[in-house]
């Protein structure tokens, strides 16, 4: 494991200083506190990244089938949906949760992510795997470099299905950011919030029924997974709808997951208020720099949207470009920032970027701006 971590620490680090928008870890030190029963747990706003609540959000823990988000996302992200997979003998033979397939059936790797996400298919995880990478080896490669592309260190695969393993971990936190990632793709957010799937929608081989209860029990829940094992114990990942916002909430090794979600959604709900600072493509400042003749406007990325604490106060600074910038700019360029206070302490940065100008704009006032 040390080695494993030694050999992707630099590209970790190269990919950290790449990133635009930075969010700074916070926690709600100054809020009620709140006891859940788990080993590690954490709520983390999928927008801004910040962190809600968290109990040992960093601990490396075995995480039983909530591993199958990631492989879900690399299925999605490598693998062509439509593809008919020929169910192998080493899924059927997998021990554990399955979904049934039989060997030789012929299923498409879409179908087979409802398996594996709805039913927590360990058969489902082997045959997509086999059928995405040609072999669960060289899968469980993908699982492990995307994490490190999406920057996370307390993580290390060594199963698609989540099934204990020596050296196969994970921590609330990683999770948590693995599950943002997934809440993206609208394939994935289709899946892990259906409760029923009948097999004429899709004319599958069978239905579907999502033994995923937190579905149920708080109706603004749309995922994600379930997972236990005798090492994880109980665990669960949960995307919620608070306001208009999504929050991820994972709770691991945890007895009562389901009451303690709850717990932590209604903590949420009652502690934190969503704010908006700015828009997306609101014009944030006008600046001239040397080599270029005019002013050039910049613009905020995405909307500016954090959940506040009722009782502390937040303030916003934009930040300048540098007077001595040169050299050639281009339309992506990241130009000067946005930080957000919470009494005084940054706790959100975003990058600004140029305005979209026109060819004509730019010509003339003699800019000289790349595409």
């Amino acid at each position: 494991m040390i080695k494993y971590l030694e050999k992707h620490v630099v590209i970790f680090l190269i990919s950290a200083l790449l990133v635009n928008s930075i969010a700074v870890l916070t926690y709600a030190n100054d809020l009620p506190k709140i006891n859940v029963d788990a080993i590690s747990s954490i709520a983390l706003d999928c927008n801004s990244k910040m962190t809600l609540y968290e109990k040992n959000s960093d601990m490396l823990v075995p995480i039983a089938s909530t591993t199958k988000i990631m492989t879900a996302l690399v299925a999605i992200k490598y693998g062509d949906l439509n593809k008919k997979i020929t169910i192998p003998e080493r899924a059927v033979s997998i021990r554990g949760s399955k979904v049934g397939y039989k060997k030789g059936e012929i299923i498409s790797i879409r179908e087979l992510l409802n398996g594996l996400m709805l039913r927590s298919g360990n058969d489902a995880s082997i045959a997509i795997a086999e059928g995405v990478s040609g072999s669960v080896e060289h899968f469980i490669n993908l699982m492990n470099e995307y994490s490190l592309e999406l920057g996370l260190i307390n993580t290390h695969f060594e199963v698609p299905h989540g099934l204990d393993s020596q050296y196969h971990y994970s921590s609330a936190y990683d999770l948590a950011m693995i599950t943002v990632k997934a809440k993206e793709n609208p394939e994935f957010n289709d899946i892990v919030q259906t409760k029923d799937l009948d097999s004429k929608k899709y004319n599958f081989t069978r239905s579907y029924h999502n033994i995923n209860k937190i579905l149920w029990l708080i109706p603004e829940a749309d995922g994600v997974k379930t997972g236990f094992t005798g090492k994880a114990g109980k665990c669960l990942v949960t995307s919620v709808n608070i306001n208009g916002n999504k929050v991820i909430i994972v709770v691991l090794n945890c007895n009562n997951r389901w009451n303690e979600t709850i717990k932590i959604k209604n903590y949420i709900t009652k502690h934190y208020v969503y704010k908006k600072f700015f828009s997306k493509d609101e014009n944030i400042m006008n600046v001239s720099l040397p080599n270029y003749k005019g002013n050039i406007n910049l613009v905020c990325n995405k909307d500016i949207i954090i959940p506040t604490k009722v009782n502390s106060i937040y303030d916003s600074k934009i930040i300048k470009p540098c007077k001595d910038m040169n050299g050639k700019l281009y339309k992506s360029s990241p130009l000067g920032s946005i930080e957000i206070y919470e009494d005084k302490k940054l706790i959100l940065k975003e990058s600004l970027r140029i305005k979209n100008i026109s060819t004509n704009e730019i010509k003339q006032k003699k800019w000289n701006i790349f595409k």
